[in-house]
This record gives C-alpha cells, sequence and structure tokens, in this order.
C-alpha cells in the first residue's frame, strides 16, 4: 500500500492545480508550493502529537518553571488556538504612513492584533518610529519589498534586493527579522519562492480585499470586507488610503460579533511555523 500524502502537500498539489491557470498567467509557470492555514495547522499538529503528549502527561496541567502552561502557551489572552476558535487574520500593506499611529491607537483599544506588510522606500526608512510601536505593540512585522516592483517581473538579483532591504531596515530599527511577505499584486512563482526561502520568508497572499486602493468610502469598505469575509480568512487591507483606518473599528465591532477572533498570520498558523518559500493562501 503506498505511503499517505500529507494534508499540507495534497492541499499543496490540488491548491496548484486549482490555481493553475492564474498561475500561468502572471507568471509563466507553477513551480512552487502553496498551503491554507488550516492544512498547515493540521499537518504541524500530527506531527508534533506524539511529542506534545509525552510532556502533557509528563507535566500535567502544572504550569512549568518559567511560568508557561505545559502546552507552550504563556496563558495570555493571544494564545488563541485557531484550530478551534473561529480565527481570521488582519494584514496591513504598504505602510507605515501617516495613518498608522491612529490605526495602533484603535487596535489597542480593542486588543486586536495585526500582521504590517511593510514597505522600505519612504515607509519604513522615513518612519522608523512607526516601527519601532508597531513592534512594541505585539503586531506582526512583514515584508511588502522596498519599492513595490513586482517580483515576477524583475531579475533574482533585484528582487532579492527587493526584499532584502526591507530586512536589513526592519532589524536595524527593531532587532528582529521579518519571517512573512507578501509579494506586490500577490504575484509570485518559482523564482521568487526560491528567493524567499534563501531569505528565510514564508510568502502569504490573501482571501479578502476591499479593495481600498480605488475607494475613500469608509462604509463601502467596511461592507466589502464584511461580504467575503469567513473562516481561516486573511483580510487585506492597506494603511496609506485615508477612507481604510476610519473603517477599521466597525470592521472589528462586526467581526466579534460574528464570533470571529483576529489574529495575526502567525497565530493563525500555528502550531505551524511559517516555512520559508511556501505560499500560504486561503
Amino acid at each position: 500500500m503506498p505511503k499517505q500524502m500529507s494534508t499540507a502537500r495534497r492541499t499543496s498539489i490540488a491548491g496548484l492545480l486549482a490555481a493553475t491557470t492564474l498561475t500561468l498567467a502572471l507568471s509563466g509557470c507553477a513551480t512552487y508550493d502553496v498551503t491554507a492555514p488550516a492544512d498547515a495547522r493540521a499537518d504541524a499538529a500530527a506531527a508534533d502529537v506524539k511529542a506534545k503528549d509525552a510532556r502533557l502527561a509528563a507535566a500535567g496541567d502544572a504550569k512549568n518553571a518559567d511560568g508557561k502552561k505545559a502546552d507552550g502557551k504563556d496563558g495570555s489572552g493571544d494564545d488563541v488556538d485557531c484550530r478551534t476558535a473561529k480565527c481570521v487574520a488582519l494584514t496591513f500593506d504598504a505602510g507605515p504612513s501617516e495613518h498608522t499611529n491612529r490605526l495602533l491607537d484603535i487596535l489597542k483599544q480593542e486588543k486586536v492584533h495585526a500582521t504590517f506588510f511593510m514597505l522600505g522606500q519612504n515607509h519604513v526608512d522615513k518612519r522608523p518610529a512607526e516601527v519601532k510601536r508597531i513592534d512594541a505593540e505585539g503586531h506582526e512585522l512583514a515584508n511588502h519589498t522596498w519599492s513595490h516592483q513586482i517580483l515576477t517581473d524583475i531579475e533574482p538579483e533585484e528582487a532579492t534586493r527587493e526584499l532584502s532591504r526591507v530586512q536589513d531596515a526592519v532589524r536595524k530599527i527593531t532587532g528582529k527579522t521579518p519571517k512573512l511577505m507578501r509579494p506586490p499584486q500577490g504575484r509570485t512563482d518559482g523564482k521568487v519562492s526560491e528567493i524567499s526561502k534563501r531569505l528565510g520568508l514564508a510568502q502569504v497572499l490573501w482571501s479578502v480585499t476591499a479593495k481600498d486602493y480605488q475607494t475613500n468610502d469608509s462604509a463601502l469598505i467596511t461592507k466589502r470586507v464584511l461580504d467575503q469575509t469567513e473562516r481561516d480568512g486573511i483580510i487585506l487591507l492597506h494603511d496609506i488610503y485615508k477612507g481604510t483606518v476610519p473603517a477599521v473599528p466597525g470592521i472589528l465591532k462586526e467581526l466579534k460579533k460574528r464570533g470571529y477572533t483576529v489574529v495575526t498570520v502567525s497565530q493563525l498558523l500555528s502550531p505551524a511555523k511559517p516555512e520559508p518559500g511556501m505560499v500560504y493562501r486561503p
């Protein structure tokens, strides 16, 4: 009997087949791995179950010496398990900008953490204080290239620079190096995946877009997000447009009303760790 294929690998192949037409149209090839958050979680949990059972048997439900529970969680409100909770990841592209501090105020008030896919040129390099605040308040630092060039359209050396310059800039400001990146326009291919893998970056696409680059109508932005959101979704917004940040309180209020827990991308994937080069797409 043939060895059973892992959930993530099956999903990778299925996702590639389903996305072949789009991928070919965008990049001319489909030589990269794709997995959904739920499948990444399932495979990670299956791989870890024996080790976790052993730890739980040894430690029971007592806390470890460092104050953490035996399952490795720290007991805070951020310890959501998206295998059981109805999660959705909130992400913001292309900042930080003049609107980012107001956004951070809202997220702090609502006790929500998001993932920020930041641009380097005229953003990270011009607003290091906002980058520091994003990190200090527990949000996830991520990479959206230096100057928003389409990575599939440029030479590998230039694509590498587009990503590595943001890595270096964020590390210089915060002491941390992003583990996630979002390719501009979501356009990726085997070349981009290989570069991402080499730089230690997982690729994150999305399932919900308000197309807030087309409108400053906050009510319309809110409606578009809520109409598309489903469990394990990844919401794409931009903290550079003036209509977006005013929409966030209403979006969060309604998502919570509908039973969603709003998380970062890495929380959505947990217990899986973002795999460099992998494309994550709901």
